[in-house]
């Protein structure tokens, strides 16, 4: 691990797609080069092009009587990254109101039992993490506000807060399709013509605005002193 100046505030970008062409991907990199503009230091963790295999095994199951146990070299390195980390920035795909297998294998093997819960002060108290979630919905989707309710109860109180995290945000970035798509009162999808030239820059314009609306609030909060 590359040693920095401890007076510097990193950043952890953490990518959940398989597609470096993707939205997601393109949001990721918008998303650090705001926070290296800010004077963060940036750690970009691509979860699919380091190749973290998600699924739980037996050297990092928990051990509910020992929070000390000693997981694989794997998960203490993405554990270092963390605790280095000021805030965590994760940056996904909305999948079935939650987020991609990968992401949530990532949390279920690195924040683990006696790392980032099971102490009466957890090692990742004080840092602040932002969640954004990209979702094909329509902004005026029925669906929407009930999305953002499940993303903030699952990923900010049920993850975040229980981890110590001083403040977590669910950034949920509606209209990530070309094609205009929701689920009527019958069960019926409606799929409207995809967008494109100058209609579908400013729909990927407006989206970017959002995203960044998001990390610019980000890098307004100071950590307050301990």
């Amino acid at each position: 691990m590359t040693q920095h100046d401890s007076s510097t505030r990193t950043a952890l970008v953490v990518v959940a797609h398989h597609r470096t062409d993707s939205l997601t991907a393109h949001t990721a990199r918008r998303a650090a080069a705001r926070l290296e503009t800010a004077g963060y230091r940036v750690d970009v963790l691509d979860l699919h092009a380091e190749g973290f295999d998600p699924r739980m095994n037996t050297a990092d199951q928990p051990d509910w009587g020992d929070r000390e146990k000693p997981y694989s070299d794997e998960v203490h390195a993405h554990m270092r990254r963390i605790l280095d980390a000021d805030v965590v920035v994760a940056v996904f795909p909305v999948y079935w109101l939650s987020v991609p297998a990968i992401l949530k294998g990532w949390i279920d093997r690195v924040w683990n039992y006696g790392f980032a819960y099971g102490r009466s002060r957890p090692r990742l108290a004080g840092k602040r993490m932002l969640w954004l979630g990209l979702a094909g919905a329509t902004s005026d989707d029925p669906i929407v506000p009930e999305m953002q309710t499940v993303l903030e109860t699952n990923l900010s109180e049920g993850i975040a807060s229980y981890c110590g995290f001083s403040r977590s945000t669910v950034g949920l970035l509606t209209d990530a399709e070309e094609r205009p798509q929701r689920v009527d009162a019958e069960g019926n999808l409606l799929v409207g013509e995809a967008v494109s030239g100058a209609e579908r820059e400013a729909q990927y314009a407006d989206l970017d605005r959002r995203a960044l609306e998001f990390v610019e609030r980000l890098v307004a909060e100071e950590r307050v002193p301990a």
